[in-house]
């Protein structure tokens, strides 16, 4: 409607509540034209729109209801109506008292309201005090959440507490809104983050922060331990990129962990070199003395006062702050030659050296290049039409700290010799010398290059870490022609299911015959299986920034890359004696580039892992998009970071493994190998899930993404169709697929009849709203009116809400009104959990969010699969 169209309105000073009534109707006969066309009309004739905005909202009786309700949209379509005829402006006194009837009125309005509210009502020109006394008495009130989200709103942050406003919501299990609440000030973060390191000092008692709170409504005691607030303070650091430093309390925390790591690896499972172990113990502790201290301590456990105070001599750690018999170890202790002792250590080494992969090229063919002079004879090498080249990196180990890992030895080997690139070197040399893209260059030509082979097993991860360390790296993996990932042929030779003997060896007999040794995998036991030996991983958790290498370093990182061209060589001379299908045969001779396809739809995540990438499915046809799959296809297990994604895809019919709170998040990888699930995580675990399953069965997510967002970021990466069908076809709060309909009349018997016995539901939520962001709650909307005759059979049996095996529907759950309401002819039962569901406006809002991923379909069947 045009401007002109107003001037022919009757006379201003219409009753907005007339006009409320006008717009009702029209609402429920869904004229959604006539209505925005009679709102438009309407606001012209009000003597005062503002007022009658707030007098149509009080009286309007969905205001409050979320998504598009009617009170959304008249009050969307002021917004329209005041930016196209701005209005005489409002006395201060008369949009005070407007303001003061908002306020009251925030508090209760569904989220998607506040923007227009707060924006039509001018409340960033309120008395800042006055506004903050408000959200104040919110606060007193025990609404946590609406002080913070309107705080959050009308930027108030800076003048209040940050762990007062904060604390209450991390007990409710809203890091998110936590985070959201700080994201703009930085002065606000490093405050948060020193509160909750604090709260994670050992000695801190953390009953002091909850006992106030132990009335709070959705408490979630569980959440709100050493544990989990160290994870969320890792991840805070991460976003904020504030400097670990501040919260020395939780880096402390993490370093104890990294040595009861080491120690359980050097001397329980004895899989790492004295050597190695020392360097990491070393870089560990450094001159922290209170890591020193527990470094003596477990030392005392593990070996015998003298080595402790070895140990306490290097670190010089004060004779006072030892225990006595440390101390006195340390007062007799001397230099001594040691030349017998790693004699007989060589010796021992040599020994077990002969159970493993053996480098067949000499010494003196392993070049360690750390100038660029060096670097010339390997550039003119490796950049031949034709030539394969095993490609591997190495990085020192983070142990779980912040930040993605940069490499530290890049390896390139050919048939005759291997070279070891010191990057850290190689760049602060070529950058001194003013001309910084000299190596960036040479890596993109070799990556790019179509008439050279690449070989890598898990290149993903590798190629993130080279973009972690050089910036102009960050787009190699777009560019990369002629590669060949070794990971991805390992997982379609299948190992496992028929244990095939190699040169006489099965990796059964292997671990055996080598007794405490622990299960080969990954690169080591594609190794063993093609090569006959495993790779000896000994110093695969090496501080590989050191410098000088170790000889053992050296050989190591050299033989990483080296076996990939023997383990090529063996699989392209003779596939059919692995299992290969001719597919991957003719790929493989061939040399045709093996990008993942999933790597394409890589470069689309806003924030991946922190290793940069997703791991990848795998893919018969690397160069095409994934084939569309249903949701009943779709499998997965969510993170306990991400129980919002997950329910949001149980709403679509996926069906999602949730971990609990307390779960550690390596169960992940266990429910995925025993179900054939992909794991759905996010942050720092994807490092450590990836390693733990088939490629392609570990996504990492955008934690910075809302739970929808996510959702559909999944979806479109498996190529998920989602069709109106699937909606709801599973239950959001058991993930059961099941459903027992029943008829509106049968409901209220069993109703009456559990109210007369006195049955309590079991299970039940206890809160029936309806949520936009986390879709838990009970309303649902099914595609058609289901029939079967079992289920209606089961109509008849009314006098119980009990199902088979106990299970107990929930029936005193429902609100009161909703078995009046005519429109509603059948509720769903969920046969394992007992929740009932019935038609509502959330299947409309869930249609409405996923319109990108839904696919036409003529299926009339029930969304409800009914047992």
């Amino acid at each position: 409607m045009n401007q002109d169209n107003y001037s022919s309105d009757p006379p201003m000073g219409q009753d907005p509540l007339v006009l409320l009534k006008t717009l009702e109707l029209l609402w429920t006969k869904q004229e959604l034209g006539k209505l925005k066309e009679e709102i438009r009309r309407g606001f012209a004739r009000l003597e005062d729109p503002l007022a009658g905005l707030l007098a149509m909202l009080e009286s309007s009786s969905d205001w409050k209801g979320r998504g598009h309700s009617l009170g959304y949209c008249i009050t969307t379509e002021l917004q329209l109506w005041i930016k196209a005829h701005p209005a005489v402006p409002q006395s201060s006194t008369k949009l005070k008292k407007l303001q003061a009837r908002v306020l009251g009125m925030l508090s209760q309005c569904p989220t998607n309201l506040l923007d227009p509210l707060i924006s039509i009502y001018q409340l960033h020109t309120a008395d800042r005090n006055y506004l903050l006394e408000h959200v104040s008495h919110l606060y007193l009130q025990g609404n946590y959440k609406e002080a913070a989200i309107l705080s959050i709103k009308l930027k108030l942050q800076l003048d209040q507490d940050v762990e007062k406003m904060c604390t209450p919501l991390l007990l409710q299990d809203k890091a998110n809104l936590v985070e959201e609440y700080v994201a703009e000030y930085p002065e606000l973060q490093r405050k948060l983050l020193q509160t909750l390191d604090m709260w994670c000092n050992p000695s801190f008692n953390i009953r002091d922060i909850t006992r106030p709170y132990q009335g709070l409504s959705k408490y979630k005691p569980e959440k709100f331990n050493h544990r989990v607030l160290s994870k969320l303070v890792f991840r805070l650091l991460e976003r904020f990129n504030v400097d670990s430093a501040l919260c020395p309390n939780v880096i402390n925390q993490r370093h104890l962990r990294t040595l009861k790591y080491l120690f359980y690896k050097r001397f329980v499972e004895k899989t790492m070199t004295e050597e190695n172990w020392a360097d990491h113990i070393q870089s560990t502790v450094g001159d922290n003395r209170w890591l020193q201290e527990q470094l003596v301590q477990s030392l005392l456990r593990h070996c015998d006062a003298r080595g402790a105070a070895r140990w306490a001599q290097r670190c010089c750690v004060p004779p006072e702050m030892l225990p006595q018999a440390v101390a006195e170890e340390l007062q007799k202790l001397h230099i001594q030659d040691r030349v017998e002792e790693v004699t007989k250590a060589g010796n021992y080494e040599a020994s077990r050296k002969k159970d493993y992969y053996q480098l067949p090229i000499p010494r003196e063919n392993i070049h360690f290049l750390q100038t660029w002079e060096e670097m010339l004879q390997c550039w003119e090498k490796v950049l031949q039409p034709g030539q394969v080249v095993g490609v591997d990196m190495e990085w020192k180990p983070s142990f779980g700290m912040v930040g993605k890992p940069r490499v530290a030895l890049l390896q390139l080997a050919l048939k005759d010799e291997v070279f070891l690139l010191d990057l850290p070197q190689l760049l602060e040399q070529a950058e001194a010398e003013g001309e910084k893209e000299k190596l960036p260059h040479f890596i993109q030509m070799l990556y790019s290059d179509a008439t050279i082979t690449k070989l890598g097993y898990g290149m993903s991860g590798d190629l993130s870490s080279l973009a972690a360390t050089c910036s102009a790296l960050k787009d190699t993996e777009k560019q990369m022609q002629g590669v060949v990932d070794l990971l991805a042929v390992d997982k379609q030779l299948q190992w496992g299911k028929d244990s095939r003997k190699v040169d006489g060896l099965s990796p059964e007999h292997s671990h055996k015959e080598r007794g405490v040794r622990q299960p080969e995998k990954g690169l080591s036991l594609l190794v063993q299986h093609v090569l006959g030996k495993p790779l000896d991983k000994t110093e695969q958790l090496s501080n590989w920034e050191k410098r000088p290498l170790r000889e053992e370093q050296i050989l190591y990182a050299a033989s990483d890359a080296y076996c990939l061209l023997e383990i090529y060589e063996r699989l392209c001379k003779d596939p059919e004696s692995f299992g290969l299908s001719s597919d991957l045969t003719d790929s493989l001779v061939g040399k045709q580039s093996k990008k993942p396809r999933a790597k394409k739809q890589l470069n689309k995540q806003e924030a991946p892992s922190p290793s940069g990438q997703e791991c990848q499915g795998p893919r018969t046809e690397p160069s095409r998009p994934p084939a569309s799959i249903s949701p009943q296809e779709f499998s997965v297990v969510c993170d306990n970071m991400l129980q919002g994604l997950g329910r949001y895809l149980r709403c679509l019919g996926v069906d999602v493994r949730l971990l609990d709170n307390e779960d550690d998040h390596r169960k992940a990888a266990e429910i995925a190998r025993q179900e054939g699930r992909v794991i759905l995580t996010s942050g720092l675990p994807y490092q450590t899930l990836r390693s733990q399953v088939g490629e392609g069965r570990c996504f990492s997510v955008n934690c910075s993404e809302k739970a929808k967002e996510q959702a559909l970021q999944v979806l479109k990466h498996f190529n998920v169709q989602v069709s109106l069908g699937d909606i709801f076809s599973r239950c959001q709060v058991c993930n059961c697929n099941k459903y027992l309909k029943v008829s509106r009349e049968g409901m209220k018997q069993l109703v009456e009849s559990s109210k007369a016995s006195g049955e309590h539901s079991a299970g039940c939520l206890g809160s029936q709203s309806c949520s936009v962001t986390v879709p838990d709650c009970d309303t649902a909307q099914p595609g058609c009116a289901p029939h079967s005759e079992q289920a209606e059979a089961m109509e008849q049996c009314r006098a119980a809400a009990v199902l088979a095996g106990d299970t107990v529907l929930q029936v005193t759950a429902i609100p009161l009104g909703v078995l009046d309401r005519a429109e509603l002819t059948d509720f769903y039962c969920c046969t394992c959990c007992g929740k009932v569901f019935w038609e509502g406006s959330h299947f409309g809002r869930i249609v409405s969010q996923f319109q990108d991923v839904l696919v036409a379909s003529g299926d009339t069947q029930s969304i409800y699969e009914l047992s």
